[in-house]
C-alpha cells in the first residue's frame, strides 16, 4: 500500500494577526483549503494530527468537533520543528493499518508579541529555570554560540550564511504566502544590526501567525497528482544535548529512511529543510549527505545553494516565509509536497523527488528532535 499526499493547504502568514484572529481559525482555514485541492469534504476525513503550541486550553478533540469532524484516529504532537515528520511517520502507519482512510496532518499558531514572549519564557522547564532569567530573549544566543562553532569547524563565513538567506528569499519573492519579499542583498545582510554575534536579523526566523496542512490518503485513483511517501523516519534523542551541536539526530536516520526509499541524496530535486538559522541548514543538508562528507561548504553553498542549482526552502522558507510557531516544520512538508504535485505557482521547479527534515525542540542547548521524510510525484 503506498501513502500519498494529495492537497496541500495555508492559511495565509501574517506578522500582525487581525483582531479575533485564534490559533484554531487558522488552523481550520489551512485543513479546508488543503481539502478543496484534494477535491475532498470534511465528511471524508477520518483521521487527524495536530501540532501547535498555542491551542491550549484545547486539544485536538476540540478542534476536531469545532471542525465537525468525525474521527477513527487522533493524534496530537508537541515536538515543534519535529513535529511533521513524527505525525506522518504515525499517520502512514494508521492508514497502513486500517485505522483511517483519509488523515489530515495540521500545524500552526497565533504567533503575536505576547504569545512569543510566553512561548521563549516558558518553553520547558530547563527554559524556566536556566535560561529565561538571563538577559536574553529565545533561542538567540544558544544558536549563536553553535554559530560560532560551526564557523570555525567548518571554514564558514557570515557571507556563506548570507547566500542561504538571500537564495531563500528570492524564492519567497516568487511566494504570495511568503511574509517576506523584498529583495535581499549581500550589503543589507552584512549591515543588518546584530541580535546575538555573529547572528544578525536576517539569520533569525521571524515569528508569524499562520498554519499548514496537508491531506494524507492511500490508492489515489490512477492520474492524481500526488506526493508518494517513500520513507519517514523520526529520532527523539536526548544524548544531543551531550554534543557540539553540530550534527543532529538527522545522522542518526537518514541512511534508514534513504534505503527504505530506494534513493539516495544526490537522487534530490527539492529540499525543504528546518531553517531556524542558516547554520541549521548547513548542518541538516551535511547530515542528509546532500552536502557530500569532504566537500567544501562554502563551495556548496556557492555552487548549489545560491545559484539555485539545488532548489532549497524554495517558498523562502523560515527565514523569509516566516515560522508560524509549530507550523515550522510542517511549513517544509507541504511546500515540497506542493512541489511535487504541481501547485506550487511562480516559484514550482521541474521535481520528481524530495526531502524534508525537521529539527526542534530545544531541551536545553539544541534541539532533541528530528525527522526526515522522502517523497516522490506520481500519478
Amino acid at each position: 500500500m503506498t501513502v500519498s499526499i494529495i492537497g496541500t493547504g495555508q492559511s495565509n502568514y501574517t506578522r500582525h494577526p487581525a483582531p479575533g484572529t485564534t490559533t484554531a481559525g487558522v488552523i481550520a482555514h489551512a485543513v479546508r483549503n488543503a481539502l478543496q485541492e484534494a477535491g475532498l469534504k470534511p465528511s471524508d476525513v477520518d483521521g487527524l494530527a495536530v501540532s501547535s503550541f498555542t491551542l491550549g486550553p484545547d486539544h485536538a478533540i476540540d478542534l476536531a468537533w469545532k471542525m465537525g469532524l468525525k474521527l477513527t484516529w487522533l493524534m496530537q504532537d508537541t515536538n515543534g520543528g519535529a513535529s511533521a515528520g513524527g505525525m506522518l511517520q504515525h499517520a502512514v502507519r494508521a492508514i497502513e493499518a486500517g485505522d483511517a482512510s483519509v488523515i489530515v496532518l495540521a500545524a500552526g499558531d497565533l504567533m503575536d508579541g505576547n504569545a512569543f514572549s510566553d512561548l521563549v519564557a516558558n518553553y520547558n522547564r530547563a527554559t524556566q529555570d536556566h535560561l529565561a532569567p538571563l538577559p536574553m530573549h529565545g533561542p538567540n544566543a544558544l544558536f549563536a554560540m553553535l554559530t560560532t562553532r560551526q564557523m570555525d569547524s567548518l571554514g564558514l563565513t557570515r557571507e556563506d550564511y548570507g547566500r542561504i538567506a538571500i537564495a531563500q528569499r528570492e524564492w519567497a519573492e516568487l511566494n504570495p504566502g511568503a511574509v517576506y519579499r523584498k529583495p535581499l542583498t549581500m550589503d543589507e545582510y552584512l549591515a543588518a544590526p546584530m541580535v546575538a554575534a555573529p547572528l544578525g536579523r536576517f539569520d533569525c526566523v521571524p515569528p508569524v501567525t499562520g498554519a499548514d496542512a496537508v491531506v494524507l490518503m492511500a490508492d489515489t485513483r490512477a492520474g492524481t497528482p500526488r506526493a508518494k511517501i517513500l520513507s519517514v523516519r523520526a529520532s527523539y534523542n536526548a544524548d544531543q544535548q551531550d554534543g557540539d551541536g553540530l550534527s543532529t539526530g538527522l545522522r542518526l536516520i537518514a541512511p534508514g529512511a534513504w534505503a527504505e526509499s530506494g534513493l539516495d541524496p544526490a537522487s534530490v530535486d527539492v529540499a525543504c529543510v528546518y531553517d531556524d538559522y542558516p547554520a541549521m541548514v548547513v548542518a541538516q543538508l551535511a547530515d542528509l549527505g546532500i552536502l557530500p562528507a569532504g566537500e567544501d561548504p562554502s563551495v556548496f553553498i556557492k555552487r548549489r545553494v545560491a545559484t539555485h542549482e539545488l532548489p532549497v526552502n524554495t517558498s523562502g522558507g523560515q527565514l523569509s516565509a516566516g515560522q508560524a510557531g509549530a507550523s515550522g516544520g510542517m511549513h517544509g512538508l507541504t511546500e515540497a509536497a506542493a512541489q511535487l504535485i504541481g501547485t506550487a505557482g511562480a516559484r514550482q521547479v521541474t521535481a520528481r523527488h524530495a526531502v524534508v527534515s525537521g529539527y526542534g525542540m530545544v531541551l536545553y542547548r539544541y534541539g532533541a528532535c528530528a525527522a526526515v521524510s522522502i517523497l516522490e510525484a506520481a500519478k
